[in-house]
């Protein structure tokens, strides 16, 4: 589905992807992880092409970004950021139908389609008529999960976007996310620092360390066969970290 060949991005002297090479399966979910500053973030915009390679080449079903109309191509991408990214002077409704409305859908598809998300993402649908600021942390992420899934777009970008949410929303957007992927089968690129996180959510797991990949495996290889000391020092770290919480 998507594929990183030698891919670098530098930001002045911060070299925040290094020689990226990497596989993403269609129809799984993989999760971005790593310390702060360890390039997460910066790959999943090179993914969807906010930003473009240095050097190397990403490639969308065998069609490399660069050679790509990239508006048609985006439209086959679903992204969702922290705190959503919604803009606040539009209502709920308003933001979900804002791209399918400027393709020219007409209304009634586009009301069809919203009543659809609204059941996935489970958003009580009064809630459609209310303006971003005025909706809780994990309903402005509902909302903006439907804008991403609006032209169901076989691939879905997220970056953090349970980071800003207070435990007990997250838990409850955990698992209707899990659910939703579980039930769409689209392909999922996904960024947090939360190893449990990731485990939850990842048939792969991309640990990345300045920039390089440390581990691309499925988390029980993380667990029982890590690839560096660094990658052993950063399971258990988190994993202390989830203990001394339970504690």
């Amino acid at each position: 589905m998507v594929t990183l060949r030698n891919v670098t991005k530098t930001f002045d002297t911060t070299r925040a992807v290094d020689d990226v090479s990497l596989g993403i399966t269609e129809g799984e979910t993989t999760v971005l992880i790593g310390p702060s500053g360890c390039g997460k973030s910066t790959l999943l915009r090179l993914i969807i092409g906010l930003i473009q390679p240095d050097a190397g080449t990403v490639a969308v079903d065998g069609s490399p970004l660069a050679d790509s109309d990239m508006r048609a191509l985006r439209h086959r991408m679903g992204y969702v950021i922290q705190e959503g990214g919604l803009f606040p002077h539009l209502s709920a409704r308003e933001n979900v139908a804002l791209l399918p409305r400027h393709l020219g859908w007409s209304t009634q598809r586009i009301e069809e389609r919203i009543r659809t998300l609204v059941d996935l993402v489970q958003l009580p649908a009064e809630r459609l008529s209310v303006h971003p600021p005025q909706l809780s942390g994990g309903q402005r992420q509902r909302v903006s999960l439907m804008r991403a899934l609006m032209l169901d777009p076989p691939l879905l970008l997220l970056d953090e976007p349970l980071g800003a949410l207070d435990p007990l929303i997250r838990a409850d957007l955990q698992t209707d996310l899990r659910r939703i992927f579980q039930t769409l089968n689209k392909t999922v690129v996904l960024v947090t620092h939360n190893l449990h996180e990731a485990a939850y959510f990842g048939d792969q797991i991309v640990l990345l360390r300045a920039g390089r990949v440390a581990q691309h495996a499925p988390f029980r290889a993380l667990l029982d066969d890590p690839a560096s000391r660094f990658v052993f020092d950063f399971v258990q770290a988190q994993r202390s970290l989830a203990s001394a919480l339970d504690t």
